[in-house]
């Protein structure tokens, strides 16, 4: 993990110590929002978790209870990518603007959920019996996170299926550094802010 990458895991958990503007529970898993974007509605980002974690439990209702047990929490938050895992916080992050975009599916938002829960699960695992540390073999459980995305594009109807079925082939048949590819945080929070300076700009406008 770089530095950066360290830092803004400590700023996610000075913020859930202090920092919490709105809680939930949907679907028996406690959801916390920190929504810094004034263009996007809480009550919409809400909704559309509410929505993706619904498939989840309507068509793969285990994967559900899984869930319930494996996470402490879901944090929504503006964050470099669509979704993470934070071992020591036991928490799933789904991005905010992620969840705002309508582009993208409910099915496509559940997948990522999916994919992150199996990074919790494996996680549970390791502290059960004491073995490995995360990081140790990141291609092989990516490849576990994409084949549950697989399994859950399957269980879906077709159409709602069909996008999640393809990101999750296309992802499982690449090699093991382009599966889990080392991220460059520097640029990617770079990315992130010239957004938010770019809706800003167009806010004031």
């Amino acid at each position: 993990m770089s530095p950066l990458g360290d830092r803004i895991r400590a700023q996610l958990r000075t913020w859930l110590a202090a920092h919490v503007r709105e809680a939930r529970t949907l679907h028996g898993i406690s959801v916390l929002v920190e929504n810094t974007r004034p263009d996007i509605a809480t009550s919409a980002v809400l909704e559309r978790l509410d929505d993706a974690l619904g498939l989840i439990e309507q068509y793969q209702p285990w994967r559900l209870r899984h869930l319930q047990r494996d996470l402490r929490r879901i944090v929504v938050v503006r964050y470099p990518c669509r979704g993470a895992y934070i071992p020591s916080e036991r928490t799933c992050i789904t991005e905010l603007t992620f969840l705002a975009r309508r582009d993208i599916s409910a099915a496509v938002v559940a997948s990522s959920i999916v994919h992150e829960g199996i990074h919790a699960r494996v996680d549970r695992f390791r502290q059960i019996v004491g073995t490995g540390a995360r990081g140790d073999d990141m291609p092989r459980e990516e490849r576990l996170c994409r084949t549950a995305e697989l399994a859950f594009g399957r269980a879906l109807p077709s159409e709602l299926g069909r996008p999640v079925i393809e990101r999750a082939l296309a992802s499982l048949s690449l090699e093991d550094q382009e599966v889990a590819p080392a991220i460059d945080w520097e640029v990617a929070r770079a990315r992130q802010d010239a957004i938010d300076a770019d809706a800003a700009r167009r806010r004031a406008d």
